[in-house]
């Protein structure tokens, strides 16, 4: 368990922070970049929650915001292969699932959709583009650090992204349904 007694360090005034196994980076460093994009993700899915969205999805969102901080973890540690490796394949293997269940009732896309419908909703496409960043910035570090990452945090990502925008299309479907793109519509040049 994690226990904090101070807030402040001033450790960090000189533009470098720490990792989980001591050693101390720049704050620019691809690995802070991958660790803040995640933890930022998760509150951008707390806003959504803030939101009021149903059950059982809101439980979901909270073993994923869970989830981000183990994901988190692992990426805070360097070592070979991800040395705390709290994410497993298993983690990856219940976002698919809960994947299937929503999008079973969803009606097939005919057009892209745009972020918006309810707030809730527009909050979760929110969280989708930053997972995206997220993977983006995961995907960075692992060309820097290949093996230094655990792999299954990119799996993880890739999949949750998907089930946020499963999840919004869920909450606008009975409150109207999608917002559609619709192309040319400003009839501009």
């Amino acid at each position: 368990m994690v226990r904090l007694n101070r807030i402040y360090t001033k450790t960090g005034d000189d533009g470098t922070t720490g990792l989980g196994d001591g050693s101390r980076v720049p704050k620019h460093h691809p690995r802070v970049a991958a660790y803040g994009s995640v933890d930022e993700l998760s509150s951008v899915i707390g806003l959504g929650l803030a939101q009021g969205v149903a059950e059982p999805f809101a439980d979901w969102l909270l073993v994923v915001q869970n989830d981000l901080f183990d994901l988190g973890s692992d990426l805070c540690v360097p070592g070979e292969g991800g040395e705390t490796k709290r994410l497993g394949a298993t983690y990856t293997e219940r976002i698919e699932e809960w994947i299937d269940e929503v999008n079973g009732d969803l009606d097939p896309l005919e057009s892209f959709i745009l972020p918006g419908g309810t707030t809730a909703a527009a909050w979760l496409h929110l969280a989708r583009t930053t997972c995206r960043r997220a993977e983006r910035d995961l995907h960075s570090l692992m060309a820097t650090e290949g093996k230094s990452v655990n792999g299954e945090t990119l799996r993880y990502l890739n999949r949750l992204s998907d089930l946020l925008f499963v999840l919004a299309r869920a909450l606008n479907k009975g409150a109207g349904g999608d917002v559609l793109w619709q192309p040319g519509l400003s009839g501009g040049e």
